[in-house]
């Protein structure tokens, strides 16, 4: 543990002296299939590196908000999420060149297997991100049942693809040391594949799951705790040099990174962003990109605060509010208070959570939680998804802030909800039409109401989506024509918040 400690240490002044333009090492952390413990693995792996002083700059590979959220908590960094499907291949290079300028490891954490993906040709594939980013390739493997069966899958999997370059496995929920032995030697056997480590089925490294995942970080009580524990559980098994070294064998792309975005200085507008147990969704270079557009974040939580910060607008992301909906329903000085500022103006964007929170009330089990109340309508919790994966839009133009768009214009985003909206008002208005997806009705999605929208999809400010554009600059306008007419839409603040 020491050597590994003081070669970690070793590496991380090097690092140091070195260039800090030299690309990081990376990795992708993958799997055979979907649960197979990758997740769990990527936030110890990242938590064990942090811990010896290594600057792990985190990713999440697809439509992903809870992952990240950990491995943000693990690495101390915002983790961003790469997505070939909602953006093209060379802005993903760009995007992941950026931002890997200044650390010492680059580990992208994949979703599902390392194959899967919604292309036949598996261009949006966990392997075609590998390729297109020059990583290796560690696979975690749930051996249970396992032991001969392993070298084919291994084989298989090397040979599916040659430019995949698969640096090593690690052995998952492993039976025992008897277990371990075999899976050792049949792999050093048939492959030429390194096992890395190896990992007992153990329930104190688990962390409870929910129907999109993993609970998020900032709903677990002891999430720092728990990080701690899984990091210690991967320090222990899992071999770091060797890992580290694989790494190094392939590094993170050597493309210029481009000029960044131009941010800046000067905030001028307000947004005030719930964040706290039932709101947590939100993408982080969205929020960066909020910023550079000259947006100061004031953040808010529905749960405790009374009253509004003083802002232009309001951002209510995705979340769990059927976890906490009667502490959401019981806070009524702030539903009053949105719902005012929302029926007198007030820019709003709303996404999922955000839009349940924002209808007359929320069913959960036959009970009912009274909500804002701002949109005509009411939620129904299921059992089972209604609207689930990525999403095709086309702007309606009912939107204020979405003047200007190209006629005929396609916007891909995302949704997973369990919730679905009824006893709708007739007479709302919708900023979409779905053409791939559910949305709201399997129709249309993005209610309008005043200056409020409010979807089912989630939106990203990449590609041709450049939402945070759009509503800062809405939001702005809006503010100075409230200002010219005396009527600014501004409620009390916080002392805390001055």
């Amino acid at each position: 543990m020491k050597a590994r400690e003081s070669k970690a240490r070793e590496h991380t002044a090097a690092k140091t002296a070195a260039d800090t333009t030299q690309a990081a090492a990376g990795l992708l952390v993958s799997a055979a299939h979907r649960s197979s413990g990758k997740t769990t693995f990527a936030l110890g792996l990242t938590a064990a590196l942090s811990q010896r002083g290594w600057v792990v700059q985190p990713f999440k590979k697809g439509p992903d908000y809870i992952d990240a959220m950990w491995l943000a908590s693990a690495s101390g960094r915002a983790c961003y999420n790469l997505d070939p499907y909602l953006t093209s291949i060379d802005e993903v290079r760009t995007f992941f060149a950026r931002r890997t300028q200044h650390c010492d490891l680059a580990l992208v954490e994949g979703n599902q297997g390392l194959h899967d993906g919604l292309a036949l040709d598996g261009s949006n594939s966990n392997a075609a991100l590998s390729v297109a980013l020059n990583l290796p390739v560690l696979l975690v493997l749930d051996t249970r049942g396992m032991t001969r069966g392993i070298a084919p899958l291994i084989l298989g999997y090397q040979a599916f693809d040659r430019r995949v370059r698969i640096a090593g496995v690690i052995l998952n929920r492993v039976g025992g040391a008897r277990h371990e032995a075999k899976l050792r030697a049949v792999i050093e056997h048939y492959t030429d594949v390194p096992v890395l480590g190896a990992i007992a089925e153990r329930l104190d490294v688990a962390i409870d799951e929910r129907h999109l995942g993993l609970i998020p970080s900032n709903e677990a009580m002891d999430c720092s705790a728990a990080i701690a524990r899984i990091g210690a559980a991967i320090a222990a098994n899992v071999d770091l040099d060797r890992l580290l070294a694989a790494a190094e064998g392939g590094l993170a792309p050597r493309h210029p990174p481009g000029p960044a975005p131009g941010l800046v200085r000067q905030h001028d507008v307000r947004i005030g962003i719930a964040q706290d147990r039932a709101f947590g969704f939100y993408y982080s270079d969205d929020l960066e990109a909020l910023k550079a557009q000259g947006a100061k974040l004031v953040p808010f939580d529905t749960l405790r605060d009374a009253t509004l910060p003083q802002v232009d607008a309001l951002f209510i992301g995705g979340g769990f509010p059927e976890m906490v909906a009667p502490k959401l329903e019981g806070n009524r000085a702030l539903r009053a208070q949105i719902r005012e500022a929302i029926d007198t103006g007030l820019p709003v964007y709303a996404e999922c959570a955000g839009l349940m929170y924002l209808t007359r009330s929320l069913t959960i089990a036959g009970r009912r939680h009274e909500m804002v109340g701002a949109i005509g309508a009411d939620v129904m919790m299921h059992s089972r998804p209604v609207g689930r994966g990525y999403v095709e839009l086309e702007p309606t133009g009912a939107a204020a802030w979405h003047a200007g768009v190209t006629p005929g214009m396609r916007i891909l985003a995302h949704e997973f909800h369990h919730s679905a909206l009824e006893n709708v008002d007739p007479k709302l208005q919708f900023a979409y039409r779905v053409v791939r997806g559910h949305g709201i009705d399997g129709h249309n999605d993005g209610i309008v109401h005043h200056n409020l929208l409010a979807s089912y999809s989630h939106l990203r400010s990449v590609g041709n989506c450049d939402w945070a554009r759009r509503f800062v600059a809405f939001v702005r306008s809006t503010k100075r024509s409230s200002a010219g007419t005396g009527t600014l839409h501004r409620l009390e603040e916080r002392s805390l918040l001055a």
